[in-house]
């Protein structure tokens, strides 16, 4: 009776039962007054009934608000009835259901980046410490040899640091959508080519040897960053190879999809590492000491937003291969 709309209406039905009580009464007599009487008492008995029941419904729906705002776990509804009630009921639960499951990811997501800003400070804190110290040491070396060696190793560690927070910025643009990758068309071999590029002086002082057989179709891709992902992973490649290895690349259109296989001889990947390589800032047994563990990390993302993929199979002692399929369709 706390609802006002409820009591009026109420009263509004007393009232009409009574003055269909007097009429019928005073027009017809006293038994047809009776039968009005009891027929709408009746009648307002089943309704104040059903009404309360509907109440009592709601009541119930609004203390599974309660608790699932309170943050309590969101309880199973066992009623399956028909009506609207119980289609509130289910779409509520869905809701409570899909609130849930998004809290538990932005706690997901919370855990993760307090986990990815530890290792960007210790990322960072490294090469910080050692150019602090080689500062130190440059303001009092008189040795002219010494002071070049410093600065020169100061620079690497300067282009170090560059590549991690060009590298970290590139992730996180794509993740927050504010990069969207274009669909243009350009040859594979270009592709690669390019690619290869920054890496030649190095692998030429390093004797590595780097075989290309690319087809000359074209292929639909964001230019720049497919440039970018296949960079990172021949890096990787190149960091984990002896002098005098060789560094293969096969590039191939079908009408599916455009495939890119990347193989070195290198060192190799451990079982137990290669499910987790394309994880961000993890470095795996073969790592070298400079190695961050983001730059697979990007290539997978990139490739994912041109709706590709990327696997890989390795055998320590023998070498890795990285497997390219950027989908002409998506699937």
């Amino acid at each position: 009776m706390n609802n006002r709309e409820y009591r009026n209406t109420i009263l509004i039905s007393v009232v009409i039962i009574l003055l269909a009580f007097l009429s019928g009464t005073i027009l017809i007599g006293i038994e047809a007054g009776l039968f009005l009487l009891l027929s709408g008492t009746a009648l307002l008995a089943v309704f104040v009934f059903y009404t309360n029941k509907r109440y009592w419904h709601i009541t119930e729906l609004n203390d599974y608000l309660v608790k699932v705002l309170a943050g309590a776990e969101v309880p199973e509804i066992g009623s399956q009835e028909e009506g609207e009630l119980s289609i509130l009921r289910t779409n509520i639960y869905k809701a409570a259901t899909m609130l849930k499951t998004q809290n538990e990811q932005l706690e997901d997501d919370k855990t993760q980046l307090a986990t990815a800003l530890a290792d960007i400070s210790h990322q960072l804190k490294t090469p910080l410490t050692s150019m602090m110290v080689m500062n130190d040491l440059l303001m009092d070396e008189t040795d002219e040899a010494k002071r070049e060696e410093l600065l020169r190793t100061q620079s690497a560690q300067l282009d170090r640091m560059n590549w991690l927070i060009q590298t970290l910025l590139k992730i996180s643009k794509l993740d927050a959508g504010t990069i969207v990758l274009k669909k243009e068309e350009a040859a594979l071999s270009e592709l690669v080519e390019e690619a290869v590029r920054p890496f030649l002086i190095q692998m030429d002082v390093r004797n590595i040897a780097c075989r290309l057989d690319v087809a000359k179709e074209r292929i639909t891709c964001d230019r720049n960053w497919t440039i970018e992902a296949l960079k990172n992973i021949i890096k990787n490649c190149i960091e984990h190879m002896d002098d005098g290895g060789t560094l293969s690349i096969e590039a191939d259109d079908t009408n599916l999809f455009s495939r890119i296989t990347i193989k070195d001889n290198g060192c190799g990947i451990p079982p137990e590492d290669l499910p987790h390589i394309f994880e961000r800032f993890y470095k795996g047994k073969n790592a070298g000491k400079d190695s961050v563990g983001i730059g697979l990390a990007l290539s997978k993302r990139i490739l994912e937003g041109e709706h590709g993929e990327i696997t890989v199979q390795s055998t320590e002692g023998v070498g890795t291969s990285f497997f390219i399929r950027i989908y002409k369709t998506i699937i």
